[in-house]
């Protein structure tokens, strides 16, 4: 393989991509690299690395200084109203060494098309483990290329040292939007009239407030870079978390910003803890302690959990003291754990109690540290799990996987109300006076959007309500409801809307798609919700807050803003999760068409995406935040997600004035 060819696929590793606009490095406008860049804020104390890079093109329209890049840049730092130092200086740190690599990008479709990538070849240093103490406006300068200057502006944020929340909870629903909220309501509460009998409990809280979910350098996020906005209060690249995304080869080597947990654990000794419908190696809960540029980095990922970043210590980490979820093909022995070494065992060396099934983890005690892996991959959705439970023997996903010779399904699951009150039982007896902190996910609600699959998203939606209604319920018992800030959010949107209602017994019976369309009544003719609750009829067990029959006669009218190809009949899929597009026999794989097998008596909705894409995608829309607790009142109004990190760190008095016991000895700390 040539140069360029090499570097073609190395381009193909990095995240330089949003959306249809393509860039050289996302947080990097100019042939000067600044990273953080320009508008980065920071919590007093919070660790974190500087990574500066010196461009030179090679080709292509940028192409300067015949591709060689200046190795003699500086840089320096100035607080408002301060004397300008060097990076090195004012860290009290050693200059660290000169580093070359390259790499390569396509500069729009047209070269993409073409197989034409531009080179660049790169001079960076990396200033590692620094931290800002003093509040204020700096401003850090990188010259080079004689008189050519990249700046950015950072804002360290006023002190927090007053803890006023002892535990923190926060919920996130992967995905979830308003519209979302308002559509599982219709189906999980009787109305009359117009007029709800009963509300969620997300409706109940006293506080309500919306997050933007811009990434660094696309308003469309995903959920690695949204998380690390809302763990570390910096945002990130698509794909990318706990890191502001460079250009170099390796995606661990990227400069890092400290975590929530991380910081709590360094200053309070606080226990925390992370629970998720998903493998737990999923981008929202390995966020916490995840820092890459790749979030499909699992073992690896996994290990960082345990272990911290290799070779690499904020502090002297301890590992999460409640990790429960899926994922299992990452703990047991084989291809796709780290180095192909056993997790299960490394674990239990740690100190853990180890769950596989939901029986053992009621069984668990609450003093020892505890790691619940159920499945491989996601867990099953509540739909699955507790309506249409035949669905769960066509899984292959024993948590002991292969190499116990467990090929067959997962039977014995917990939910996420299960996992998240015997995390808070743990976190509770654990964290002592010293608080907790949990992350809670209903993952799902993301996962089935995606495709389509709309009744089990909501159904999913409704889990994580009745998680977040049972929650409050136990730490009133425990008597630590009024020491405890619950938050509800989401990491980003979905264009999901309900617009009507549908007769889907007339729409199954007409014979072409024009006449299947008429099946959907909007305004006047939407009609009214046809599902009923449990006080109306036989209910699953499954509680007074999910609806009895998720597959009435007239049902929602509902949809994406951007979706491939499908058939459509908005009928609840009873044989298992759906899958709206797919290849087609006789056109290349990335050709993909609406499945001939999905919805076979409904119509055919062209889609707005690419027709590579085979599910639904994230939308710009801004999400809710739904708080109730100490500092409540914060998270009132319009913000950005990185905002989310700040109140929280507030709440938890972790911006401190001065470095704090248990910091490592060489880490730079900036004062003046």
């Amino acid at each position: 393989m040539g140069k360029v060819a090499s570097l073609a696929a190395l381009a193909a590793s990095l995240v330089l991509v949003a959306g249809q606009t393509y860039q050289r490095l996302g947080a990097c406008p100019s042939l000067g690299c600044v990273l953080p860049p320009d508008q980065s804020d920071f919590l007093p104390g919070q660790y974190f690395d500087l990574r500066v890079e010196v461009h030179a093109p090679v080709n292509g329209s940028e192409a300067y200084n015949n591709g060689k890049p200046d190795e003699n840049f500086s840089v320096t730092i100035t607080k408002k109203g301060g004397k300008t130092k060097g990076i090195a200086e004012f860290f009290h740190i050693k200059e660290p060494k000169l580093e070359k690599w390259d790499f390569s990008w396509y500069e729009d479709l047209f070269a993409e098309d073409a197989g034409t990538p531009s080179v660049v070849n790169v001079a960076a240093k990396a200033y590692r483990r620094l931290a800002i103490y003093e509040p204020g406006t700096y401003t850090v300068e990188l010259s080079y290329y004689g008189g050519k200057k990249t700046r950015a502006e950072w804002v360290v944020r006023p002190l927090a040292t007053k803890k006023r929340a002892k535990n923190v909870i926060l919920f996130i629903g992967d995905g979830m939007t308003t519209n979302m909220i308002t559509a599982a309501r219709l189906i999980g509460h009787k109305s009359i009239n117009g007029k709800y009998q009963s509300l969620l409990q997300l409706d109940k809280f006293p506080v309500l407030g919306h997050q933007m979910t811009h990434s660094l350098d696309s308003y469309i996020t995903d959920s690695a870079n949204s998380a690390s906005a809302l763990y570390s209060g910096h945002k990130s690249t698509v794909n990318a978390m706990g890191v502001y995304a460079d250009s170099s080869p390796d995606p661990f080597d990227d400069p890092k910003v400290e975590t929530i947990v991380e910081i709590l654990r360094r200053v309070w000794d606080s226990a925390w803890g992370a629970v998720s419908t998903a493998q737990i190696a999923d981008a929202t809960p390995i966020a916490l302690t995840g820092h890459s540029r790749s979030r499909y980095q699992y073992g690896a990922l996994v290990d960082q959990a345990l272990n911290s970043v290799t070779n690499y210590t904020w502090t002297n980490q301890k590992g999460p003291d409640v990790w429960f979820g899926g994922g299992a093909e990452q703990f047991y022995p084989g291809k796709d754990s780290y180095k192909g070494e056993d997790y299960y065992a490394k674990f239990a060396a740690a100190g853990y109690d180890i769950s596989l099934n939901k029986t053992s983890l009621l069984e668990l005690g609450n003093s020892s540290k505890a790691l619940g892996i159920f499945c491989r991959s996601h867990l099953p959705v509540w739909l699955d799990r507790n309506v249409y439970k035949d669905n769960l023997a066509d899984f292959t996903n024993d948590p002991r996987g292969a190499q116990g010779g467990k090929q067959g399904p997962a039977l014995d699951l917990p939910g996420l109300k299960e996992m998240t009150l015997k995390a808070v039982d743990i976190l509770h007896k654990r964290g002592g006076d010293k608080g907790f902190f949990l992350m809670s996910e209903g993952a799902s609600i993301d996962k089935q959007m995606h495709s389509l699959d709309y009744d089990r998203a909501l159904g999913d939606l409704l889990e994580l309500d009745d998680t977040v209604r049972a929650t409050i319920a136990h730490l009133k018992a425990i008597g630590e409801l009024e020491n405890t800030l619950v938050i509800v959010t989401a990491d980003h949107g979905h264009g999901f809307d309900v617009f009507g209602g549908v007769d889907t017994k007339y729409l199954s019976a007409q014979s072409t798609n024009r006449a299947k369309r008429r099946a959907v009544g909007v305004y006047q003719n939407s009609g009214i919700s046809q599902y009923t609750t449990p006080a109306e009829g036989v209910s699953y067990n499954t509680g007074a807050h999910f609806p009895v029959n998720w597959d009435p006669r007239y049902t929602l009218a509902q949809g994406f803003g951007a979706s491939p190809d499908h058939r459509e009949n908005f009928r609840v899929h009873k044989d298992g999760p759906r899958v709206p597009a797919t290849e087609i026999d006789g056109f290349d794989e990335d050709d993909l068409f609406a499945n001939p097998e999905d919805n076979v008596d409904g119509f055919v909705v062209n889609g707005t995406l690419s027709t590579d894409e085979s599910q639904g995608v994230h939308s710009l829309t801004d999400v809710p935040v739904f708080a109730m607790g100490p500092c409540q009142d914060s998270f009132g109004g319009v913000y950005g997600n990185i905002d989310i990190f700040y109140k929280i760190a507030n709440c938890l008095g972790l911006g401190r004035p001065n470095a704090k016991p248990g910091i490592l000895p060489g880490h730079g700390h900036g004062k003046y």
